[in-house]
């Protein structure tokens, strides 16, 4: 007797065959999808640390040796919670008695940014460099311009 067709057992197999495939498939979907929301928050973070950072070097007023902090627009992080922390130190300062009337110190400029993302605090960090005048304060007591 010659019959045509398949058996229960192996369309039970092809079935179970198919299922471990869609599950595999579903997962890698998944967990593409997470890597992508980390990588679109990275990149709002980095576009929100240079903007801030540009603000940061054009402000000459800012205390030295004091860290800075301000929240961010939830709208600007993806509906995310997030802040900032910034930090301005004398990198470099003129040694010895200064070849020119004014002469200029070099500042380091440390930006956290940091947002809340799945119950976990991530941060991206940059730094900048700029020069400027000293004050007083950043010379020591042998070194102040007469």
């Amino acid at each position: 007797m010659n019959q045509r067709g398949f058996t229960l057992l192996e369309v039970m197999v092809a079935t179970l065959i198919m299922g471990i495939a869609v599950v595999g498939l579903m997962s890698g979907i998944s967990q593409s999808m997470r890597n992508a929301d980390r990588v679109t928050d990275f990149d709002r973070a980095a576009l929100l640390a240079r903007s801030k950072m540009d603000d940061l070097l054009l402000n000459f007023q800012l205390p030295k040796n004091t860290v800075i902090m301000g929240a961010l627009d939830p709208a600007l992080l993806g509906g995310k919670e997030g802040g900032w922390r910034a930090r301005v130190t004398t990198f470099e300062k003129p040694k010895g008695p200064a070849p020119v009337a004014t002469p200029e110190i070099l500042e380091r400029i440390e930006l956290e940014i940091w947002w809340q993302a799945a119950g976990n605090r991530r941060s991206f960090n940059l730094e900048a460099f700029r020069p400027n005048l000293p004050k007083p304060e950043d010379l020591g007591p042998a070194e102040v311009m007469p």
